[in-house]
């Protein structure tokens, strides 16, 4: 299967739960469609259940003959980084173009692997990874405040994380604490590191569960 390309397909959907501000100012036109509770979805021929950011079940639309299906959870689902930019309205896909992939770091963590075994993540391989497959842990990343995004994909594993917190490693400041639910697949968590030399990020899991942090998918900007 072709990930990039259904994705992409998908993108038009834009069913990226965007804040009601952001849509309030878009182009929008007024349709009538029609939610699908009959359709079902299967990946690589086992059956999905397609769920937002909350973990709620969400159901694909019928519009003149076509059907539309949340792109979030059908990129978490076949390991495809996506996100949304409210000020340019642009849906993203995959490793974000217009960044600096964090792997291009140097890595001493005991966390990081090129084993594909470790880098293989519902059968998309990202080549270099932070993992660690039956507890939580720690890592630095060091931006050395050349960039003002940190945009950080992880995945729980397991089990979900609850708790992944981005500190100013200096000031010990928290930049951004969020959750990642085993539903999610990767998320993709965006973080202010304006002026921000090294960063301390911590990962918290439920019992015995684990973490994966793509790193060439994961970008600076």
């Amino acid at each position: 299967m072709n990930k990039k390309a259904v994705a992409m397909i998908l993108g038009a959907s834009l069913m990226l739960n965007a804040g009601a501000a952001a849509f309030a100012a878009a182009n929008l036109e007024e349709i009538k469609a029609y939610l699908n509770h009959d359709l079902k979805v299967k990946v690589d021929g086992k059956p999905i259940q397609l769920l937002d950011e909350q973990g709620r079940v969400v159901e694909p639309i019928t519009y003149e003959g076509n059907t539309y299906l949340p792109v979030r959870a059908i990129a978490s689902t076949l390991g495809v980084g996506v996100d949304y930019d409210a000020e340019t309205s642009t849906v993203l896909l995959g490793v974000k173009a217009d960044g600096v992939a964090v792997a291009s770091e140097d890595f001493d963590s005991t966390y990081y692997s090129k084993d594909k075994n470790d880098t293989t993540y519902k059968g998309k391989d990202y080549k270099e990874v932070l993992t660690r497959k039956d507890h939580g842990g720690s890592f630095i990343l060091t931006p050395d405040k050349k960039y003002t995004k940190l945009y950080l994909q992880v995945a729980a594993l397991g089990k979900d994380i609850t708790s992944i917190e981005i500190k100013d490693s200096d000031s010990f400041a928290l930049l951004k604490k969020e959750t990642v639910s085993i539903d999610e697949g990767l998320k993709t968590i965006e973080a202010d590191i304006s002026g921000v030399k090294t960063l301390y990020i911590e990962i918290t899991t439920k019992d015995d569960g684990g973490f994966l942090v793509p790193l060439t998918s994961s970008s600076y900007k």
